[in-house]
């Protein structure tokens, strides 16, 4: 059987669809079978993924260069379709949501993340993202098999798209093996020294997007940070650690952190680092008292299971999928009340025990998720169409 993989988020190695594409690539490339497989991509692999002979690459871009949404739509829309079809595959795996419709002659695959420009419209503030959600909307319907990430994704499709739940299959995903490894001591030094920390920060990172609720833990921390001043629970209380790409401009779907830490006067209190490269993270996960992530809406939740994964207790909304990711491996919060978010970390914060009892069951939670069982489960589901 010949497989296209849309495999264009590799380039992306730092979103969570191109973590997705990249381990999933890795763990079937491993595979041992006499099935071809053809990899769409508009730029080359990284070079630590090694492909047998029975894969090959078809690297193409479209006649608009400039890499928007124009461009996005015409590779997905039509350029990869006419490629599919010229290189006789019978079934196509794209990586994520997208515009991409075939042949009815050729199975169609697709990986569904998430439902938030349905969910969140304020994400369709121009026409070209209008257009591109609306033309993925109708390509979703028309695959033959919908790999949604988590039940949360799964309940979205059939509540909000209409999609037939016979159609749908919730495959888990996992994060980068990089978090699972143990942080060599010297390299958290490193990473603490490069970022001028001391260890047992607060530490929320995972974007700065308006829904994932950094407001909300900036808020809690000047709350307990005032009250720790007058009732002196914590004798030396800890930094505000946050992580992710500032973009000012792109207001209101972005949290402008900086402007926010100045208006709450935090700034000696408050470390914002930018963005930080994935060989940085696990060790900033590892060294902090903490990770907090009282995200309103995830289609998974990759932060909460890095943070599982590396060893640090986490604290996550009761919303969306988050309680599906974490179970009994985090605590949770309600995160509409900047109160109950603060409440639970000062609960994290004196206890000792507790810190140590999500560490154990945040790495057993871990575990249960694997890169080989999602790829098992993709390669399965095309085989049976």
């Amino acid at each position: 059987m010949r497989i296209g993989i849309n495999a264009s988020f590799a380039r992306k190695p730092g979103s969570g669809i191109g973590q997705v594409t990249i381990n999933f690539l890795k763990k079937i490339a491993q595979k041992k079978t006499s099935d071809e497989f053809v990899l769409y991509l508009e730029e080359d692999l990284p070079r630590d993924i090694k492909l047998p002979k029975n894969f090959s690459k078809k690297i193409f871009l479209p006649a608009w260069k400039r890499d928007d949404l124009v461009h996005k739509i015409w590779w997905e829309k039509w350029s990869l379709p006419k490629m599919v079809k010229q290189d006789n595959c019978e079934a196509l795996i794209s990586m994520y949501q997208c515009p991409t419709i075939l042949n009815k002659n050729i199975k169609h695959v697709m990986v569904v993340h998430d439902l938030i420009p349905k969910l969140f419209p304020e994400y369709l503030n121009n026409w070209r993202k209008r257009l591109y959600w609306s033309l993925t909307e109708k390509a979703i319907k028309r695959a033959d098999k919908i790999l949604a990430i988590s039940s949360r994704t799964e309940k979205d499709l059939i509540a909000h798209l209409g999609i037939d739940p016979q159609k749908i299959s919730v495959n888990h995903v996992d994060v980068d093996p990089i978090y699972k490894k143990r942080v060599q001591t010297r390299h958290a030094s490193s990473v603490l020294k490069k970022y001028r920390l001391k260890p047992g920060y607060i530490y929320t990172g995972g974007g700065l997007e308006v829904r994932k609720n950094t407001e909300g833990v900036i808020r809690a921390y000047k709350f307990l940070l005032e009250k720790n001043a007058n009732e002196h629970f914590v004798h030396e209380f800890p930094k505000l650690v946050v992580s992710g790409k500032m973009m000012p401009e792109l207001a209101p779907l972005i949290v402008d952190v900086q402007k926010l830490v100045k208006e709450l006067n935090l700034s000696k209190r408050v470390r914002l680092l930018g963005f930080v490269p994935q060989t940085d993270l696990p060790a900033l996960y590892n060294q902090s008292v903490m990770f907090v992530y009282p995200s309103h809406y995830e289609g998974f939740g990759m932060p909460v299971l890095e943070a599982m994964s590396a060893g640090t207790p986490a604290i996550t909304s009761k919303h969306s999928s988050l309680p599906e990711v974490g179970r009994d491996g985090v605590l949770y919060c309600d995160p509409k009340d900047v109160l109950d978010i603060a409440m639970v970390m000062k609960n994290v914060l004196l206890h000792a025990q507790l810190r140590l009892a999500l560490v154990v069951r945040g790495k057993e939670r871990a575990q249960y998720f694997s890169w080989g069982k999602f790829s098992a489960k993709v390669f399965n589901v095309v085989k049976n169409l």
